[in-house]
């Protein structure tokens, strides 16, 4: 077997990546790509590293079927040279099920959130490693950092925002950028006049807070999509 071949079945192994045809969607290039490293019978390195970025392969068990499938931290994916208490990868064979692949992506501070309006980006804290049915582009996830929504949602939770859902529906949980706070997580509810939104917390100890309609939509960054909790 030769060793675009040996590579070849590993990446089908990991992704289900059954023909060229899937895989070339895997890793966003034409089939001709893929017909023309199976002539040279040599991989591209960047095909390592996109599926490192999007699966946390391993490049030395695509290339040569030694060490773990997967790395990964508690942070996300990193180089495991050993086993050690700061280290672990599960067992490959659970990695086979599509449903438990994983993704990298960015955790973003509540504190930094731009405002409305404005060309600035949130400000990356770190990296989280989630299941890739969790993931998509329209995803946010940031760490809570306030009790305001205990116990529902406790302080320390990794709280996903899809911000392609901005429509307010009534009693749903939504992060809100508020001035002098940055984001903040709500329940939110349109009161009785249908003129204002009232913003309610779990946590009885913080009052509500009541917006304008319009002022509501300008300041919503998205709607509250998961929660990942520790224990």
């Amino acid at each position: 077997m030769s060793n675009f071949e040996e590579v070849f079945e590993r990446i089908k192994l990991a992704t289900n990546a059954r023909t060229q045809v899937g895989l070339a969607e895997v890793l966003d290039i034409r089939q001709s790509s893929i017909s023309d490293a199976k002539r040279r019978n040599s991989i591209p390195a960047d095909w390592y590293m996109k599926l490192f970025e999007r699966f946390g392969l391993n490049p030395d068990w695509l290339k040569k079927g030694s060490g773990p499938m997967y790395l990964r931290t508690e942070l996300g994916y990193a180089p495991v040279e050993s086993t050690s208490p700061v280290s672990a990868y599960e067992d490959v064979a659970l990695y086979s099920d599509p449903n438990a692949k994983a993704e990298v992506v960015s955790i973003y501070s509540m504190r930094h959130w731009p405002a409305p309006g404005t060309a600035d980006a949130p400000k990356i804290e770190g990296k989280l490693s989630i299941p890739l049915s969790f993931a998509a582009p329209s995803i946010k996830v940031f760490l809570l950092d306030a009790t305001s929504m205990e116990p529902l949602i406790r302080k320390g939770a990794f709280v996903a925002l899809d911000t392609a859902q901005k429509q307010v529906v009534s009693g749903e949980l939504y992060g809100v950028y508020m001035p002098h706070e940055g984001l903040v997580v709500k329940r939110v509810y349109l009161d009785a006049t249908g003129s204002s939104f009232i913003l309610r917390s779990e946590n009885s100890r913080h009052p509500e807070v009541t917006l304008p309609v319009n002022a509501l939509a300008e300041s919503i960054a998205g709607r509250v999509a998961w929660a990942l909790h520790h224990l």
